[in-house]
């Protein structure tokens, strides 16, 4: 009996080291394993995070815009070409709120006229002009130019509300829209087919009273005699008046005037006399004729002057762009930018 203790420590002792043993083995390369696990596991979420903001970014996208002054193409990445729009077509001092519709004007009308791609006078290879034409665009050493000592500030603050929208523009049935602004109304907005051929179901007349605080609301013309009368082809009666209003349009400007028989169209007039709206009225003082004009641009669309008053009361820029452009929808433009990308 005495021998079968040592016999039982002995088993007990071997049955331990063979339970122990392995432990001791699989630890040490258990922790590098699960070091390994993890690392890779930081690696896949790190892959992740970078798809999820390029996504979220949308494809790179560059906008070859012909530089009138320079006369040659530029490339410039899209939201930097948006950023160039919105500091030449939008006071910087404007409400954020303001600037932020704008950049979505910016944005939505190059990703049409790009998707498009039927560019009018432009040379081989360009999608916009820099002028008036299509919009006006400045590069960051023309604003450091044109700002001075303001161009921190209002670079940073332009910038800003671009990023806001980075990846957005506007759409009417899943199409991005003719996404037209102007600087100042006459109290409203115009019908697209008023001013031009097209209609189009969101550019209508609507309100817009913010604008009567505008400083362009108002614009006076003086002319001679001669000059009205040359630049229209016309002769004035010897009554001492000037013409008749026809007709107006739904946004209360001339539709069709009347001038000693012969008949104009608004836009007509506006453009042969250089006058700020089609919204005018005229008197004759001696050799010379008075014009008086409410509201600044074509009418239709988005009022600038009109966006930044409701930014002052308030309003977002989803609540500014959907007012002026009925029935749109804000989208991504990561589907329409693929399209570009595709094109390539």
């Amino acid at each position: 009996m005495k021998r079968v203790k040592p016999l039982i420590v002995l088993v007990s002792f071997l049955f331990f080291v063979v339970l122990l043993i392995p432990t001791l083995l699989v630890i040490p390369f258990s922790d590098k394993e699960d070091g390994k696990l993890a690392e890779e596991l930081r690696k896949q979420q790190a892959v992740q995070t970078v798809k999820a903001k390029t996504q979220e970014r949308g494809p790179a996208v560059e906008v070859a815009v012909y530089r009138s002054k320079e006369k040659r193409i530029e490339h410039i990445p899209l939201e930097q070409y948006v950023i160039g729009v919105v500091a030449a077509e939008m006071p910087a001092e404007f409400e954020m709120e303001a600037l932020k519709a704008q950049a979505l004007t910016a944005r939505t009308y190059i990703v049409k006229q790009m998707l498009n791609d039927q560019p009018i006078s432009l040379p081989k290879g360009a999608n916009v002009t820099d002028t008036i034409m299509h919009q006006v665009y400045y590069s960051n050493e023309e604003l450091k130019q044109l700002w001075g000592n303001d161009y921190d500030w209002k670079i940073k603050k332009i910038t800003e509300a671009v990023e806001a929208t980075r990846g957005q523009i506007l759409t009417y049935n899943n199409v991005p829209i003719e996404a037209s602004f102007f600087s100042t109304s006459n109290g409203f907005t115009e019908n697209s087919e008023a001013y031009w051929e097209n209609e189009f179901p969101y550019l209508k007349s609507v309100a817009s009273p913010w604008d009567k605080q505008s400083p362009k609301f108002y614009n006076q013309t003086v002319m001679s005699v001669a000059e009205f009368q040359q630049k229209l082809g016309v002769t004035l009666p010897k009554d001492g008046s000037v013409g008749v209003v026809i007709s107006r349009t739904p946004g209360k400007r001339v539709d069709v005037v009347e001038i000693n028989g012969k008949r104009f169209k608004g836009r007509e007039v506006r453009e042969k006399l250089d006058l700020k709206s089609t919204d005018f009225t005229w008197v004759r003082k001696g050799d010379e004729i008075v014009i008086t004009t409410k509201g600044y641009g074509h009418g239709v669309g988005m009022s600038q002057y009109g966006a930044n008053f409701m930014a002052k009361e308030g309003k977002t820029y989803d609540q500014i762009v959907k007012y002026y452009y009925q029935g749109v929808t804000i989208s991504s433009a990561t589907a329409f930018l693929n399209k570009l990308t595709v094109k390539k």
